[in-house]
């Protein structure tokens, strides 16, 4: 049987041109022809983004297992904010997730465009002879992804295909959400796509400001204390002690967050519920609250045990020059 024989599975297309990659990692640059032969996963990610974080347990263990049957897997960064561009910053983040498959940097959204794709994460399945033939967008349906796999190896040939699945355990950010308590979403800082900005007054954009937060937050509010500039992507606190606080209901909440100079480094002390977080304090936080941001990227701050419910979370850094990003949550 060849790659697009009866697979049960449709043509959807066929796996568009490499060629609009700004760079590559752990691979001299790929194209179509060059991958033909072989089954490919291609998968779009963006190193800040939760919902590819919680995926990368089941790429790795693919890429590990079925590399000598044949499959490649292919990574695609393409970028959300503008600190997810530096290539240093992707190399470093990538390399920590322990991922030594080829990616093409794709920081012009050249080869987002090629594949009409739309979000993160993205799994499209090529079989051997080029076509697409399966696609998944977001989280979860891993055990269905894995049998494309193999039935796109079996059918280009690969013989002695181990039946059974891998099996992963995520730890910190690659952990599984805890679906059934998040009741908070994604949330914005910049003002391109804020939502919920309980900071009393009207907040000046794209410029120092002195903001408060209020005496109650509702679910799902949040706010700024101290001196901030907020722009499109990023709030930016301008002065030592600036604080976000936000009133949550999620047994994980993170933050991203980065310096804004390279090779800074800015403490900050997180409470719940105005006390420190012991036993639900995140990866990225010790018991007392205590952490310290050196570079962009996602940043567990909460992991609750049960009972989750609704708490006030609140952030406050010791040093000025903080980017704040995204709140997301698990």
């Amino acid at each position: 049987m060849t790659a697009t024989g009866d697979l049960n599975l449709p043509v959807e297309g066929h796996l568009p041109s490499l060629g609009g990659a700004t760079a590559w990692l752990n691979s001299p640059p790929l194209s179509p022809a060059a991958l033909r032969g072989r089954v490919v996963l291609v998968d779009f990610c963006t190193f800040t983004c939760i919902n590819w974080l919680r995926t990368v347990p089941y790429i790795r263990a693919w890429a590990r297992k079925y590399a000598d049957d044949g499959l490649v897997v292919l990574g695609v960064h393409t970028p959300e904010f503008e600190v997810e561009q530096d290539l240093e910053n992707v190399r470093r983040a990538l390399a920590e997730r322990e991922l030594e498959h080829p990616i093409a940097v794709d920081n012009d959204y050249a080869v987002w465009d090629a594949f009409s794709n739309h979000y993160w994460p993205a799994l499209y399945f090529v079989d051997a002879e080029g076509a697409i033939r399966d696609h998944h967008y977001g989280e979860g349906r891993y055990e269905e992804s894995e049998r494309v796999i193999q039935r796109l190896l079996a059918a280009a040939g690969a013989t002695g295909l181990e039946s059974g699945l891998v099996s992963v355990e995520g730890s910190g950010a690659e952990a599984p959400a805890d679906w059934d308590d998040v009741r908070s979403a994604e949330t914005y800082v910049g003002y391109a796509q804020a939502e919920g900005f309980a900071s009393p007054g009207e907040p000046g954009y794209d410029r120092a400001h002195a903001y408060a937060v209020p005496d109650r937050l509702h679910l799902n509010q949040w706010a700024l204390a101290g001196d901030w500039t907020i722009g499109r992507q990023t709030a930016t606190s301008n002065e030592a002690g600036g604080r976000i606080a936000y009133r949550f209901h999620a047994r994980d909440l993170h933050l991203v967050l980065g310096p804004r100079e390279q090779g800074t480094t800015v403490r900050f002390r997180v409470t719940l519920d105005g006390a420190p977080p012991t036993g639900a304090n995140g990866t990225d936080v010790d018991a007392d609250g205590n952490g310290a941001l050196d570079e962009p990227r996602l940043y567990q701050l909460i992991r609750q045990r049960e009972p989750v419910d609704d708490r006030t979370f609140e952030i406050a850094f010791e040093e000025p020059g903080v980017q704040a990003y995204v709140f997301t949550f698990g």
